[in-house]
């Protein structure tokens, strides 16, 4: 049997497939796992054992989707659920489901602040669209696998940071999604540990005027290291204090405490660390701490982000307490520990 999974960004939202890509393989050892998703996200999964063979695709559709009619799926789970998903599905032709999007409900929450969303992951319903081939959700969370080749040493960061760091992931794709520089510098002020500063070329200029206060103290790692080597920097971080980003969700995939910080989306949408099985409500993780500023009235705004704050004050994450998260990184740095 040969199964296709589809799910065509980002880096997050891919990341969440990982418990079906590992449940499906593993539950059944004869099928043979297929991943379609854009090329600038093959790094990825490219580690990933489960899968047999990834399918990229750039700008056009076409050539690919030719490609994948020789492969003779018998079947294909639909992890993305949009338009070009449905032309693959028409092209293959073979039976398929894919998962709820809830995209009215996400639009209730975003524009009329109406919470509908089950309290439940993304990755629960991801594994809705897997129930036609007999896969259940094992529990064991997210997976994150990295190419011998990332693969780091003490030497490549400073001496300072080898006993333990806290990592801070300050990227975004969105600037509102993304704590603003004043606020992470009265992070880095309060923090009694070594930090870490993660995130990408575009993150390099907003790193450095962060490492500005303690250039000892903090490390800026931004730009220097690939997507799988900055997952190899989390994955040795003692704690993970991360935007709603990509890296949160490896950093989870790692087991990781996390400290998440909620600018203009919530994890009401089903975003928020996932460690296997945890809810938002009902079933917290102990070693996830959400930080959102619930009591704004424009709280959240979209399920996607903006370049500005729309209404110009970006309080949901201005009024952030940094205190409050130094003081949850110190709690969770000795549960760590131990």
């Amino acid at each position: 049997m040969k199964v296709l999974i589809i799910r065509f960004s980002s880096i997050g939202d891919i990341v969440l497939t990982t418990p079906v890509v590992r449940c499906l393989k593993e539950q059944h050892p004869e099928v043979s796992v297929h991943f379609l998703t854009k090329s600038v996200f093959q790094s990825v999964l490219s580690a990933n054992p489960h899968i047999a063979k990834l399918h990229l695709f750039d700008k056009s559709l076409d050539e690919t989707i030719e490609e994948l009619k020789k492969e003779d799926f018998d079947f294909v789970i639909d992890l993305h659920n949009n338009l070009r998903t449905a032309r693959v599905k028409k092209a293959l032709d073979v039976p398929n489901k894919a998962y709820p999007k809830l995209n009215i409900k996400k639009w209730l929450l975003s524009n009329l602040k109406l919470r509908l969303m089950p309290d439940k992951s993304i990755v629960e319903r991801y594994f809705e669209a897997a129930e036609p081939v007999n896969v259940h959700n094992d529990g064991k969370g997210l997976d994150y696998f990295t190419p011998e080749s990332a693969q780091l040493s003490n030497d490549d960061i400073p001496m300072s940071h080898w006993g333990g760091y806290v990592g801070c992931v300050i990227g975004g794709s969105y600037a509102t999604k993304k704590l603003p520089v004043a606020q992470w510098k009265k992070f880095c002020e309060t923090i009694p540990y070594p930090v870490v500063l993660l995130g990408g070329p575009e993150d390099r200029d907003d790193a450095s005027l962060i490492a500005e206060i303690d250039p000892v103290k903090i490390y800026n790692s931004c730009g220097k290291f690939n997507l799988n080597e900055s997952a190899e920097l989390v994955k040795h971080a003692r704690v993970i204090v991360s935007n709603d980003t990509g890296l949160m969700h490896m950093a989870a995939a790692y087991k990781k405490p996390i400290i998440s910080l909620w600018g203009n989306t919530s994890p009401d949408m089903g975003m928020f660390p996932y460690y296997g099985f945890n809810n938002l409500k009902s079933r917290i993780a102990p070693q996830s701490v959400i930080m959102e500023n619930k009591a704004l009235g424009c709280h959240p705004c979209s399920k996607l982000g903006y370049n500005k704050c729309p209404k110009d004050h970006f309080k949901c994450m201005n009024d952030l307490d940094m205190a409050q998260a130094s003081a949850h990184v110190q709690r969770l740095w000795t549960v760590e520990k131990k």
